[in-house]
């Protein structure tokens, strides 16, 4: 039995999901509209409280429309230093829009109101112009943390003092409105673009949504034109992401949870450090001397895949693949490679010691 924790994008679709695929109402999208990826779009563009939505094949590709759509070339976006967008959408925004990326280090684990204002340059005509400030909720290099509703209004309202426009990668928003109990929505309000994909936690195989008002959509749909985001009979894999949103959202609970769990075992470690999770991502830092490639190979050896995010730091993400006993399996699977790995290392005479006590 293998267990993958790599991401929560490894889900394979359900039996339901399939079904509605396979019975999807279909249409040339380019030519006469999908009926299928049309209900998909007004459906999450009234979840999102926007006036329009557009259907996109992955999340990066909306980010990166959103960027072109609500900058300028020659001029700079500001980010959160560990952002998706600039850490793994393989420099997009200097390559197709034309705009330096000005990274925010946050006083905390990610970018708030404080430390978005101390970043921004002083006025001088020597100094390029901020356009854009890029969000993201829940952050996926923080450790699935939230950004509170309210710490989005802060963010959105030093961006407004600087004349910039405000982009929401929400790739795994629908955690963030689970997390809470605030409505997607109350997020989406203090931002002009908001990103949604459907291939994170609500298992669809791919797709995502760029929402914004009509003027900012009109234009995003010619950047996804000139990109190649139309599809033609996309309502195959709209049907997906409508059964997702449908029967998906709600259980992510299930998966929060689980990580809970999960990392609640593995802080039993002896040479690691978790983050406690807020959703469904758990972050593993190791201790000074372990190596994360070779806790990983340990662990894939007792079936458990997990991701090096870096060369001392682990990440797992629970997903509706993984059930309660699998997620339990893993944790301890996880725990023992973690005590292998420390035990190998021989002198650990000079780190603090914790000691592991009865398993929960």
């Amino acid at each position: 039995m293998l267990i993958d924790l790599r991401s929560d994008t490894v889900t394979k679709p359900t039996a339901g999901m399939r079904r509605a695929i396979a019975s999807a109402e279909v249409g040339d999208d380019v030519l006469d509209g999908d009926p299928t990826t049309r209900r998909l779009e007004e459906q999450v563009a009234h979840l999102l409280g926007k006036d329009r939505a557009l259907f996109f094949p992955s999340g990066t590709m909306a980010n990166q429309v959103a960027v072109a759509t609500l900058s300028e070339p020659g001029t700079e976006i500001y980010t959160d230093q560990g952002a998706h967008i600039v850490e793994r959408e393989m420099a997009g925004a200097a390559a197709l829009s034309g705009v330096q990326v000005r990274t925010v280090a946050g006083d905390g684990p990610m970018m708030d109101a404080a430390s978005l204002s101390r970043a921004f340059r002083p006025f001088d005509p020597y100094l390029p112009r901020a356009t854009l400030v890029c969000l993201e909720n829940t952050h996926n290099s923080a450790g699935g943390l939230v950004t509170p509703v309210a710490g989005l209004r802060a963010m959105h309202d030093v961006a407004r003092e600087r004349n910039c426009r405000v982009h929401l990668d929400g790739a795994r928003l629908w955690n963030a409105a689970v997390a809470t109990g605030n409505t997607l929505a109350e997020f989406a309000e203090w931002c002009d673009t908001v990103m949604v994909s459907f291939s994170k936690g609500l298992g669809a195989p791919a797709g995502a949504v760029l929402a914004g008002d009509e003027d900012v959509m009109r234009r995003a749909n010619e950047t996804r034109k000139r990109l190649g985001g139309v599809m033609r009979q996309s309502g195959i894999l709209a049907a997906a992401a409508l059964y997702g949103l449908e029967h998906h959202v709600l259980r992510l609970a299930e998966d929060h949870a689980r990580a809970a769990d999960f990392a609640y075992v593995v802080d039993r470690a002896i040479a690691a450090t978790v983050m406690p999770p807020e959703t469904n991502i758990v972050m593993v830092d190791l201790a000074p001397g372990l190596d994360a490639a070779n806790v990983a190979r340990k662990v894939a050896r007792e079936g458990v895949l997990v991701s090096v995010w870096n060369p001392s730091r682990l990440r797992m993400v629970l997903h509706l693949d993984v059930s309660e006993d699998e997620a339990r399996t893993a944790a301890l699977a996880l725990l023992d490679a973690l005590d292998e790995a420390w035990r190998e290392l021989g002198d650990t005479s000079d780190w603090p010691v914790v000691l592991r006590g009865s398993e929960p």
